[in-house]
Parts: C-alpha cells; structure tokens; sequence
C-alpha cells in the first residue's frame, strides 16, 4: 500500500468547505461513486464528505489545504474540456505534494486524437525545456514520459506547421547496428527498436494520418547507423534509448542539427547495454556539454513514474541496491553485483 502523501507541516485539524459552480462537472470531479474523492481520502488520510456541488474537507491542517488545491486543480481542468480519472487524480496529488501547488496544469501539447498535460513536476519542466531549447536531454528510468512527452512535443510542432518532419532514431544495440543481415527495407528492419516511438504516434495521431505521413516521408525512421553526413533542418529529431550510443555515434547525431531543427535525446543511464569496454555516448554527453547556452538536462527519478505504481517501487529497489553497490566498491568491499549499465563497468 502507497504511504500517504502527507505534507511536512501537520497543523492542527481543522475543516474547509468548498463548492463547485458546476454539477456537471462537479460529479465529474468526484468520480463514478465518489472515487476520486476516496482516492484523495486514502493518499492524504482525512476525510471528505460530499453533498450536491459541495464537499467538506476534515483533517490536519496542511492535507486539507493540499486537498482543497488538489480538487481545485482538478475542477479547472474540467473546466477547460480536458479529462480526470483516477491517473489525473494521481498527478495532480504527486506534483502539489512536491511544490504545494499543480505546476503543470498550465501546461498542454495539443495533438490530432488528444490534449496532453505533464503528470510530474520535472515532466511540466521537461516540457517547458524543449519549448525554449533547441536540444533537451531527458535522463531517467523507464515509465517517466521522457519518449512520450519528447513525440507528443514533436507531433504538435508538425501538426502547426513549426516544424516539416519528424525524425526517428534509436540504436539498434541487439543486431550490433548490422541492419543489414535483417530481413526486409530499412523500415521493416529498424521497426522493433522503434516500437515505442510507433506506439506513441499511433496515441497522439488517427492511424491513417500515420501511415501517410510516414509513406510521405513527414516522419521518417532514420536508423542511427545510416545517419552520418546529413543535416536534419525544419525537423523534430528524437534519439531514443540515447545510453546505447557510442562516443563517436552520439558527437556524430549531435553534430546533425540543422536551421529551425529540435532534438530531444532520451535515455536511463542505468539501462547500458553497451558491449564492455564501450563508453555510453549519453555520459560523455552529459560530462562535456553541461552549461552549454541553448542545451538543458531534465533528470527524471522513481517520483516521476507514472506507470504501475509497482514500477515506481522496483526502481527504487535497484537503485538502493546500486547505491549499496557503489558504497562497497568504495570500501574495497565486493558484496554486491555489478547491475547491468549500473555506471560501474567497463562500460563507463
């Protein structure tokens, strides 16, 4: 069971009361018997009774006051057409937990089938960083929207005309960039690396468009080993999967971008499938380029998951078990495996 997301400051109890102008909406903001509230119940451990429009919020004093936040935040997304459910409600708990207030409610991505908004805090700054940079790096674990929010940002760049092609890349580390011994053209051999990014457009776009638009050359799957000597102007490039790139293959990507062009480079420095005795090019990027004018770095961690909530857990699990690792290995000590792409091997 999740521990509840009680603010550090605990008042007094005390009771706050609030009504919605809406019914419509209000039962909206409640949920299908009142889940929503019960959800808000069970994260913050106060009650919340509910009566026509109105609710009556009783408890400590600081979860009230985060409740209260909360159930407004919702309702003004209600309110400007876009969806609550039970994830939403999670969200909007974890980012006023995080910074007393819902930091990335201003913030959408407009695509064909749907409006995204972050569900972290660090998500609402990943997405503010590629609006005013034309390189992002997202670093983090699995399950952080660092790849889907990276493709929402791009396929609403095209669908306004900011931008007039979307570009694909991931290293195909399993086949040893050999593209060629695959079966098929180059899309149906660089196709099950890219399954993410596929699966993302497919969210954002009607299948029809997809399929157009990639038979138009609009998006373009362009495998990271054929990609040397172009330069990538009037597009939205994304790297995905970026700890698998060599030294030379990430300084080579980077040095691609062309006028009026965006890159989002994603990866988990903790995922390195390199051979050993290969430095990931992402570390190294990381190391030389920080501070460097039209670059930024968003680290993404276990609060941002928006996945299973187990997810959140297990990375939380593997990096305790790498920080104990690492403390061991500082002490001459060898108690603990070396993780895969855990930062300790020849791979660094």
């Amino acid at each position: 069971m999740t521990p509840p997301l009680k603010p550090a400051v605990n008042d007094e109890t005390k009771a706050a009361e609030l009504a919605f102008d809406d019914n419509d909406l209000a039962l909206q903001l409640f949920g299908s018997h009142h889940s929503h509230l019960a959800r808000i119940e069970q994260k913050l451990d106060l009650t919340i009774h509910s009566r026509g429009n109105e609710v009556n919020i009783v408890g400590d004093g600081a979860t009230v006051d985060m409740a209260a936040k909360v159930l407004e935040s919702l309702y003004r997304r209600l309110k400007k057409g876009l969806a609550v459910g039970p994830e939403e409600v999670d969200a909007t708990l974890r980012m006023t937990a995080a910074n007393g207030d819902d930091d990335g409610g201003e913030v959408e991505i407009h695509t064909r089938k749907r409006r995204i908004t972050p569900r972290s805090t660090n998500q609402a700054v990943y997405v503010r960083a590629i609006d005013k940079c034309d390189m992002v790096f997202g670093l983090g674990p699995a399950g952080t929207g660092k790849t889907y929010l990276a493709m929402a940002k791009a396929v609403e760049k095209l669908v306004k005309g900011e931008v007039d092609r979307i570009i694909l890349s991931r290293p195909a580390v399993e086949a040893g960039e050999q593209l060629g011994f695959l079966p098929g053209d180059m899309r149906e051999k660089v196709d099950p690396y890219l399954r993410p990014l596929y699966d993302a457009l497919f969210d954002m776009l009607p299948g029809n468009q997809v399929a157009k638009r990639l038979e138009s050359g609009e998006i373009e799957v362009a495998p990271l080993a054929f990609m040397r000597g172009r330069t990538l102007a009037n597009a939205f490039v994304i790297l995905d999967e970026a700890q698998n790139t060599s030294m030379i293959q990430m300084k080579m990507f980077l040095t691609r971008l062309g006028e009026h062009a965006s890159m989002v480079i994603t990866g988990d420095l903790s995922q390195v499938d390199l051979p050993k005795g290969t430095r990931s090019g992402l570390r190294h990027a990381v190391e030389i380029l920080a501070g460097i004018e039209g670059i930024d770095f968003v680290h993404f961690s276990a609060e941002d998951v928006v996945r299973h909530p187990l997810v959140s857990r297990i990375v939380r699990a593997y990096d305790a078990a790498e920080n104990r690792r690492r403390a061991g290995a500082g002490d001459g000590k060898k108690n603990y495996p070396v993780l895969p792409g855990g930062g300790n091997g020849e791979n660094d």
